[in-house]
């Protein structure tokens, strides 16, 4: 089987989205699967490229800078679709590449399916941009009309397509990497290493900072701490984003409130363990991979009720769950972990035993499968592929 897959992002960018397309697409050429990944230019300085990766030179995208608008070269794409001519065609994004990989599909019968990883709609709003949903709707049912199978990675977000029209719907999850988010880390190193007093009850935030990730009520959800409990507290934030550098010159003089930057890997999940609590406060997540790192790492999480968040974190036994937007509750949240250390170590235990039974191999060979079923029954219907007709 040969599979191309469109992106407007993808590794080494550092996002869910990239990552999780990376993954997969290592799985699939360990099962013999011939990809051919077609994504703008990386930003990274970092350079990972395999043969697999056709990159296009490109700008950034307004909602998301993230993911990258590509400037096309008909003429090099169609000589390099001839060559692979591919059996199954996955769209993993809804704009210029994924357009590119709808065009292809349809003009040359070859099955069609997508893969949907970000609420834009519910980005609108951050953004005063919330009077573009009705067009951004009517232009995501018209994307997906022709798709045989669309994979979401959570129940919440299949619910809320299947309230906006879409249909063929079927849940891909994400796993975690047990091997490096675990709870085994010299806690006093870490947090000695942020000058942070390793007495401290440590809050963690590890996301993107922007608008959409609900930092406002992360910050206030910190202040909001009663004297007693925030004199002993501490709030780490690792990330990178557009609210980082206004962020870092608001909080200049505050000595309870530590900006990391951009963190992965070991550093990353050591920062995960050496927490007392994690704190994600975002309401606009398809799934929130980070919500299962920290899990993994044997930290306590409070989420926002809203999004893929809620469906993995079961409210009182894996994690704490409050209403998104209101502050207050997340303070209240933080209180009772803070005050009751040994809840606080039940919830991680919990949350840790969850996020075990999260197997990427598992994952993967559901979807694996599901790429099977689309081939063969496209090959039932048209007997033949023709991939040669550009």
């Amino acid at each position: 089987m040969r599979v191309a897959i469109f992106t407007d992002t993808f590794l080494p960018d550092i996002n869910g989205v990239a990552k999780t397309l990376g993954r997969w697409v290592d799985y699939l050429e360990s099962r013999g699967v011939e990809c051919k990944v077609f994504a703008p230019q990386s930003q990274s300085p970092e350079n990972t490229d395999r043969q697999t990766v056709e990159r296009f030179y490109s700008i950034p995208f307004l909602l998301y800078p993230e993911c990258r608008m590509a400037i096309l070269s008909p003429i090099n794409l169609r000589r390099t679709w001839k060559a692979f001519a591919p059996d199954l065609i996955h769209v993993a994004t809804p704009f210029n590449l994924g357009l590119l990989g709808l065009f292809y599909a349809k003009r040359n019968h070859i099955p069609l399916v997508a893969s949907y990883h970000t609420h834009f709609d519910q980005y609108l709003s951050y953004y005063k941009l919330q009077w573009m949903e009705p067009m951004l709707w009517r232009y995501m049912l018209w994307f997906h009309q022709e798709c045989r199978k669309i994979y979401v990675p959570s129940r919440s977000t299949r619910e809320h397509l299947l309230d906006k029209g879409l249909h063929n719907l079927e849940i891909w999850s994400r796993g975690v990497e047990v091997n490096l988010f675990h709870p085994f880390v010299d806690r006093r190193k870490v947090l000695a290493e942020c000058n942070i007093d390793p007495s401290h009850f440590v809050l963690l935030y590890v996301g993107r900072l922007a608008p959409e990730k609900s930092i406002d009520v992360l910050l206030a959800a910190f202040d909001g701490l009663c004297d007693d409990i925030r004199t002993r507290s501490h709030l780490i934030i690792a990330g990178d984003g557009p609210l980082l550098g206004p962020l870092q010159e608001q909080y200049a003089d505050r000595k309870d409130v530590t900006f990391t930057g951009f963190k992965m890997g070991k550093e990353l999940s050591e920062l995960y363990a050496a927490a007392d609590a994690f704190v994600f406060p975002s309401a606009t997540e398809t799934f929130g991979n980070v919500v299962l790192e920290a899990m993994a790492s044997g930290t306590a999480v409070i989420g926002a009720a809203a999004g893929g968040v809620k469906d993995n974190i079961e409210h009182g036994r894996t994690g704490l769950l409050c209403p998104p937007g209101e502050p207050a509750a997340f303070t209240r949240a933080m209180q009772v972990l803070y005050s009751d250390p040994l809840y606080r170590l039940e919830l991680a235990r919990e949350g840790r035993s969850y996020s075990l039974g999260q197997s990427w191999e598992h994952i993967f060979s559901r979807l694996y499968g599901s790429y099977l079923d689309v081939v063969s029954e496209a090959r039932g219907n048209y007997g033949f592929f023709s991939n040669t007709r550009l």
